[in-house]
């Protein structure tokens, strides 16, 4: 009796309290640094680095499993993905990821896992509860960013030296299409409706977007800030909001985030990080948007809402990846 007085008290309590005093979700993100093998954790209450732990030889590509219970990292020179407690924080395991992974993905049904080989022209097929290598798939030359359609029956692949995006269906792992980009792609990111596949071009200086029915370039979005060479400019990472209206562009040593309205394909404004910006991920409530800064050593926070940057967090050398799960 006791204990269903004290929970209905307290229910009235946060009735009683003012939106703005309702008590925030806890986060941590978790930073891979290339240079210094190891990976940051940053608590976003306190918006500082609680703990640097040693990982494997130049980290990368950093994602968690659908359920929270593993941190997935590829440790490229070391031609391994290391599996995280994310409790106690060590190394429990290690996934057969072919050699030099870079980039991956997780199927939108939190398995199997798709790895970029750079090395082999390959992409690496794993099942990450049996911790084994389902098959590996030929694709253009210098693979790196991998996505997985919302609906899960498409996979796409971008190459660095072929300038293209691959399309793979997802049943017979066969590709059935490949688009030319702008040079040098990095990353490629579908829009959570499943519209749009957006494709940035390190080298191209340019964000390609393709519709991935038709498996056609529709649009192609440039950037240009005031004071830069075209050539300082170097898309890498997108991200999403929920509703798919912006897209956040990471301009690498532009040392900027482009903000971009997805219906005009217009950018609305820049954003100004650290330097080098690469990699973005959203705390899950998306009330912020995280960005690794390779040269500055920091990760920048930025108020989605506000669109301006709140915090820098100085982590360890070269950050790479990053992701953002509630502790």
């Amino acid at each position: 009796m006791q204990a269903v007085i004290a929970a209905r008290l307290s229910l009235i309590v946060l009735a009683l309290l003012p939106l703005g005093a309702m008590p925030a979700k806890a986060y941590l993100a978790y930073v891979t640094n290339e240079r210094d093998d190891s990976m940051s954790v940053i608590d976003l209450d306190q918006m500082k680095t609680v703990k640097t732990v040693p990982v494997g030889q130049r980290p990368r590509g950093i994602t968690m499993t659908k359920d929270g219970g593993e941190i997935l990292i590829c440790a490229s020179d070391d031609n391994t993905v290391q599996i995280i407690d994310p409790k106690s924080l060590r190394v429990v395991g290690e996934l057969p990821s072919g050699p030099d992974p870079e980039t991956f993905a997780l199927h939108v049904s939190g398995n199997p896992l798709y790895v970029s080989n750079e090395d082999d022209n390959l992409v690496t097929v794993i099942d990450v509860p049996a911790r084994k290598m389902l098959a590996q798939i030929p694709t253009g030359v210098e693979p790196e960013g991998i996505a997985v359609s919302p609906d899960g029956k498409t996979i796409v692949n971008t190459s660095e030296t072929t300038n293209m995006a691959h399309f793979f269906d997802f049943a017979t792992r066969k590709m059935v299409a490949s688009v030319l980009v702008g040079a040098r792609p990095r990353i490629a990111q579908f829009k959570h409706d499943g519209s749009e596949v957006w494709v940035s071009s390190e080298q191209g200086g340019m964000v390609s977007v393709i519709d991935p029915q038709k498996h056609v370039v529709t649009r192609t979005i440039k950037f240009s800030v005031q004071g830069l060479r075209a050539e300082g400019i170097q898309p890498v990472g997108i991200r999403f909001t929920p509703d798919d209206a912006t897209a956040f562009v990471a301009l690498g040593p532009a040392n900027r985030i482009a903000v971009v309205d997805t219906k005009t394909y217009k950018v609305k404004q820049y954003l100004l990080v650290g330097q080098r910006v690469w990699q973005m991920a959203f705390t899950p409530d998306g009330k912020y948007l995280l960005s690794t800064n390779g040269l500055s050593n920091d990760v920048s926070v930025i108020d989605v809402a506000a669109l301006r940057v709140v915090k820098s967090i100085p982590v360890g050398r070269l950050p790479w990846g990053v992701v953002v799960a509630p502790k």
